[in-house]
Order: C-alpha cells, then structure tokens, then sequence
C-alpha cells in the first residue's frame, strides 16, 4: 500500500482526501495546510511550515505527496521532500516560471508529475486536440472556459491547451458562473464542419480520481520529471506495442 500525505485541504483538496480514502491502493496518513486552524479530517493534521514541516515527515513518513494547495507551498516543502525521496504530484493551476523552473529541478533527485489540471478527461482531451491540430493545422480553434464565481484567474489548463495548439491567449473565452465547477472546449471550425471536444468537471473528486491515477503510474517511474502527457503516452504506446505483436497460432 502507498503511504500518502496531502497538502491542501481547501474544496478540492477535501473532495481528493475522500478519494484517496477509498482507494485500496493507497493509504493517507495525514493533511497539512497553509492555514491555521483545526480541520475534522479523520486524519493527522498539521501546518505546512518550513521549520518544523521535516521533522513532521522523519515522524510521518509517507512515499508520495499530493500538492492541492497553491504555487508558494512547493517552495517550503520542497527541499524536505527532495532529502527523503519522496515523490510528488503537484495539481497547482498556474505556477510562475521561477516556481517551475524549481519543480523540474525537484525531478532530477525525486519523482515529480506536474499537472495544471489533474483530471484524467482533461488531459486526453487536450492529447486529442493536439492529434486534430496537426492533422488539420488550418482550422480556427477557439477555447472556452468556465469555471466557479470566485475563480480569479484565467484557467490554466486552458492556457496550457491554447500553448500545446500553439494558438495566442486571446482565443480563450472565460465565463465565471455559480454552480460550475469546471468547463473546457475546444472548438475546431473547418469549412462546413465545427468539432468540438468538451470535458466537464462535474464533481471535484475528478481531480482525486485523476491524482489516484497519476500516482500510481508515477511511481513505476525513475527519479525525473513528467508531465501528466508522458503518463498518458506511455500508456498508448505499451497498448499500440501489445497490438502489434503478432499473435501465436
């Protein structure tokens, strides 16, 4: 069973915990979060802080971390985590590039997957939209996203969708609405035809579903940095391997 802690106990961090809680393959032993106060998780709770954080984990240890707080949390974990080779998966929307620079720099002693989005539906999509894009390079692509009222920024995973089409920022369209946790599109225009491929969050224990799946796979790994893509394309590849093995009479 895979010792894990979670870091961040916000909504989604909540909806993860319960995941990973019915998850044969795993077994959380504890939440830490950036901020004080008590939380009735069930679990060992304590405050993310660098001073005393390493001597949590020399008492707590676990094989992996599940990163759902927010971009600044990796800078004070990360050297404890890099020191006792625990793995990481981080499922921060948008980090700066000195923050990633820093995580990536984390994979050369550690395991690390690093996702804008954790859920396993967004990150095919956006496998597929890549394959049509270079398959029909001439089509318009828009992107829009919906997200939660109180979500501020713009979403990064449609950002990384709008960079992996290789389309500028202003194709994507942002409507912040109550009761949306998570919507993105992909609208290809061709003439006399549209595609569109579509994912929708409709529940946040996609994303606890999504970190399960990143998990384990991450962990069949070397030390070294992958992205939720290499995960998936390993994946294809075994599968269009096995089928083309010959089959025995």
């Amino acid at each position: 069973m895979i010792k894990v802690g979670l870091i961040g106990y916000g909504k989604a961090g909540a909806a993860v915990a319960r995941v990973i809680e019915a998850d044969e393959r795993f077994e959380l032993c504890w939440i830490a979060r950036r901020s004080a106060g008590p939380a009735e998780t069930g679990h060992p709770v304590t405050s993310l802080d660098a001073n005393s954080f390493p001597a949590w984990l020399d008492q707590h240890p676990v094989d992996a971390v599940i990163d759902f707080s927010d971009a600044k949390a990796v800078l004070i974990y990360g050297e404890a985590i890099r020191r006792r080779g625990i793995a990481l998966v981080s499922a921060i929307s948008v980090h700066p590039e000195t923050t990633l620079a820093y995580i990536r720099d984390l994979g050369s002693d550690i395991r690390v997957m690093s996702s804008p989005n954790i859920t396993l539906g967004i990150n095919f999509l956006m496998f597929a939209a890549r394959m049509l894009r270079r398959i029909a390079p001439f089509a318009d692509v828009e992107i829009l996203e919906q997200h939660f009222r109180d979500k501020p920024e713009v979403s990064g995973t449609a950002r990384k969708i709008a960079e992996n089409l290789d389309v500028d920022h202003e194709r994507i369209t942002s409507l912040r609405l109550g009761g949306i946790v998570g919507h993105h599109e992909v609208i290809f225009g061709f003439p006399f035809q549209t595609v569109r491929l579509i994912h929708d969050s409709i529940r946040r224990e996609a994303f606890g579903t999504g970190a399960a799946f990143a998990l384990h796979e991450l962990l069949k790994y070397p030390p070294g940095f992958y992205t939720y893509d290499d995960l998936l394309l390993n994946l294809i590849r075994q599968d269009l391997n096995a089928s083309l093995v010959p089959a025995h009479a």
